[in-house]
């Protein structure tokens, strides 16, 4: 619920899935994280006194909020990994291919991530997942792909490894897991008989490293982890000059241009010092 510009990272998240097609979506939640299914519920209260106030922007957005799509919840009982997460939603995909977004991750782009990797799923009939090339001082943070070649010609490539959270030694690429994956549903067989890994939690990577064919598609946009207070930062700034929020871009503006103008003033009394 973490908010970036006027909203709630969740809904972010699932704005990309409703662009990408997908009208049914599981949220698993947990203990305390009711605030998520009050937000995309339908608030009566709140729309009357919209309504009485002339507020027809303000209700407008609010409607569209519960409207998006037939969101359903699960909650984990406990925090066992993303493995153990993936797991809750077995009895809701059932026998179905389905896409998995983590909801701390805001992808930005022309052509939204998930939309991409479902079209090389389906042209490929294979798992397919999102992957970044970060800098790699930062790959012992993510879990990692090791592939034979990244040049394709229909927009993705086969991974032939992962490795969860490697040493920078150790690490096979600078190709970061996303957070945004398609995945066959004998995922679920493969989760249920993988050992808990790093951290003694049930990680979704190797279970991914057991599938039969696996897919990458090298990310083409931008990333913001929401978990991470500088990228977070960045996505409120970046986000709030690269759409048109109105007063909010000026506004923005306006303070990086002060911050800017305030450091070459510092700068210059410092050097006068020296």
């Amino acid at each position: 619920m973490m908010p970036v510009l006027d909203k709630p990272t969740i809904q972010y998240v699932v704005e990309e899935a409703v662009e990408a097609g997908i009208d049914d979506i599981l949220i698993i939640t947990g203990r305390g994280k009711q605030a998520i299914e009050r937000h995309f519920d339908k608030s009566y209260e709140l729309e009357e006194e919209l309504e009485a106030a002339g507020k027809s922007d303000r209700l407008e957005r609010v409607r569209e909020i519960s409207d998006l799509a037939d969101i359903h919840y699960v909650r984990q009982k406990e925090r066992n990994g993303l493995g153990d997460a993936v797991l809750y939603a077995r009895k809701h995909v059932g026998d179905e291919p389905f896409a998995l977004l983590l909801g701390d991750t805001i992808i930005e782009n022309d052509t939204t991530c998930t939309e991409t990797l479902i079209s090389q799923a389906e042209e490929h009939d294979s798992s397919v997942i999102s992957l970044e090339r970060v800098p790699w001082e930062q790959v012992p943070s993510y879990g990692v792909a090791d592939v034979d070649d990244t040049a394709s010609t229909s927009g993705s490539f086969p991974v032939t490894d992962f490795v969860e959270k490697p040493s920078q030694e150790d690490a096979p690429s600078n190709l970061s897991i996303t957070g945004r994956y398609v995945l066959e549903p004998e995922i679920f067989d493969i989760l249920e008989a993988t050992e808990p890994g790093v951290g003694g939690e049930l990680q979704l990577t190797d279970a991914i490293r057991a599938l039969d064919t696996v897919r990458g598609v090298e990310l083409d946009g931008d990333r913001y982890d929401i978990g991470n207070i500088p990228s977070w930062l960045q996505a409120n700034v970046e986000m709030a000059l690269k759409h048109d929020h109105g007063e909010m871009n000026d506004a923005i503006k306006q303070l990086l241009d002060e911050q800017l103008q305030r450091k070459s003033d510092e700068d210059l009394v410092y050097e006068r010092e020296q």
